[in-house]
């Protein structure tokens, strides 16, 4: 007996054997038992999903001698007949094929006769929307009122292609796409019938690669046997094909994550000397990009990823954020574009690797924007805030000149001498100290003032600034930054090379104020300059970056 291949042999010949169709499948049937069938019929769907099967079983089940019913035997005439294709009364029209008007009012004079032998005459037209505007127009009127023998079943891909005048006076059925998991169940269920084994991970692929088609599937999967002597592995589809493994895309993109250029370009070469093209590769790395990106927004489920999650390298996913992952897929999508007009394609697919080693350090312009602002919010709060207090100090704070008594009150604060009462006159700052209220001073403080008072020197920040970058605490990058000091016992002048680094300083005076208590037992007040030959500088020369940023914030230098 000649050889059939699976899809043929395999086609479906009962409603209950067509797979991930289980709603036109019931519809179907139950107007076949409730005997409401329709005069004209449109299926439509991708390709290799049942339409013409769904459309043989149907004429099966309508002119079946025990029907009509929605379980044709199988074994009478009629459904032999069908199932050969030599029925005279059910009539397959290939609609790409048959185009012209012409074959439209052939189809017009042929209705007007009954069917020879059957219970109806049916027409299947495959491909419908490839007729002609004219071919259509010729049909209009047969198939809205045909005799009551004649039914028509029109199968299509694009539903879209047919004018709604013909949709309208049709019964519509969308076939979905076959899930994966059923295509591999049944790819199973056909190896095991066989005798052939196969792993799991290969039928996975061919499922995979079938796109929901289960004709692709068949067809695939007869390929595949015909190298696998009994055996169908991975490994070997992967050889044999040519495509590229999950394995080695894991390899390259730690590679990439490592920023390692050296060992991404050899792995690169192998893969490409391997035989796998430079147009199989972008694609391979396209998917394996696409589902570290669907992982990052919480989508495991395997069907959709296309890919089994043990096989995917979870550093990879770690260490790429949401807009990193969308820029590396829109790159690769665009180079699959430009590599058809390129001087050399391997050239392209090499720049792209090496652009995905520093894909870490990618921004989008709409988040540098937003860092932009943040930072010209954060600039102009530190130099309105120093101006706000001093306005404040000057209203409360009376003049050291003029003699007030300080109020007390007898239930609260205790009465103080007035040579307790002290008055210390600073540069632009004048300290008074409060009446003392009798409670228990805190733990906290307590505890630093047990610190031994020692020197604050330039060699003590450095070692404070590397006890606190140890610890991840954002501050030691302050203290790491520092150029000199001028050491007072009760006021610390602290220089910076920068004019940013000084703002930042003034807003962490709580936090520097409290390392200091805690490493040197420092309680002065603290002060932040700018490094002498530094200002100077930019006093002579105008410094171009410093006028370019009050320039881009709209601010000015408040002295300190």
């Amino acid at each position: 007996m000649a050889y059939e291949v699976t899809a043929t042999k395999k086609r479906p010949q009962v409603f209950d054997t067509l797979v991930g169709q289980e709603f036109v499948v019931s519809t179907i049937k139950n107007s076949i038992e409730q005997g409401r069938v329709a005069h004209a019929y449109l299926f439509s769907g991708p390709r290799g999903v049942g339409k013409t099967s769904s459309a043989r079983i149907l004429a099966k089940a309508l002119n079946c001698e025990k029907g009509p019913t929605p379980y044709p035997c199988g074994v009478c005439s009629s459904c032999k007949e069908i199932t050969g294709g030599n029925s005279t009364d059910v009539i397959e029209i290939d609609g790409a094929s048959n185009t012209s008007v012409n074959d439209v009012r052939i189809i017009k004079d042929e209705v007007l006769f009954p069917p020879q032998s059957s219970r109806y005459k049916i027409y299947i037209i495959d491909e419908v929307h490839m007729l002609s505007t004219s071919a259509f127009n010729a049909l209009l009127k047969t198939i809205e009122e045909p005799p009551s023998y004649v039914l028509f079943i029109f199968a299509t891909t694009e539903t879209h292609k047919v004018p709604a005048t013909i949709r309208s006076r049709c019964q519509q059925f969308h076939f979905q796409l076959i899930p994966l998991e059923t295509i591999k169940n049944v790819l199973q269920a056909n190896a095991e019938e066989i005798g052939v084994q196969a792993e799991d991970e290969a039928l996975f692929w061919i499922a995979k690669e079938s796109t929901g088609s289960m004709r692709d599937a068949y067809t695939l999967f007869d390929q595949v046997l015909s190298f696998s002597n009994g055996h169908i592995t991975l490994e070997a589809i992967l050889q044999k094909l040519g495509i590229t493994g999950v394995d080695s895309i894991n390899t390259l993109m730690t590679h990439i994550v490592e920023e390692d250029s050296k060992m991404s370009m050899l792995l690169l070469d192998e893969i490409l000397s391997s035989g796998v093209s430079v147009e199989q590769c972008i694609k391979d790395i396209t998917s394996y990009i696409r589902v570290l990106l669907l992982i990052k927004r919480n989508i495991v489920n395997e069907s959709i990823l296309g890919m089994q999650l043990s096989s995917i390298n979870t550093r990879v996913i770690a260490l790429y954020n949401e807009e990193q992952l969308e820029a590396a897929l829109y790159m690769f999508l665009q180079l699959y574009k430009d590599v058809r007009y390129s001087l050399s394609s391997r050239f392209e697919l090499e720049l792209a690797v090496s652009r995905l080693i520093t894909l870490k350090q990618m921004m989008s312009s709409s988040r540098l924007v937003k860092h932009i602002q943040d930072l010209k919010l954060s600039l102009s709060e530190n130099t309105t805030t120093p101006s706000i207090k001093r306005a404040e100090v000057k209203r409360e704070i009376p003049h050291p000149e003029i003699k007030k008594e300080i109020p007390t009150q007898e239930n609260t604060f205790v009465k103080v001498p007035k040579e307790e009462v002290k008055v210390e006159a600073a540069p632009q700052k004048i300290e008074i100290e409060q009446p003392v209220v009798q409670t228990p001073p805190p733990k906290e403080e307590v505890e630093h003032n047990k610190v031994e008072e020692k020197e604050v020197t330039v060699e003590t920040i450095r070692e404070m600034s590397q006890l606190l970058a140890e610890q991840r605490d954002a501050v030691g990058m302050l203290l790491h930054q520092v150029v000199g000091i001028d050491y007072k016992k009760d006021h610390l002048i602290i220089m910076f090379s920068s004019v940013y680094v000084v703002n930042q300083a003034k807003e962490h005076t709580t936090r520097l104020k409290e390392i200091f208590l805690q490493h040197c037992g420092f309680t002065g007040t603290l002060q932040y300059e700018l490094e002498k030959k530094e200002e100077e500088k930019a006093k002579e020369a105008g410094d171009e970056v410093i006028q370019n940023i009050i320039s881009m914030f709209r601010g000015e230098i408040v002295p300190n």
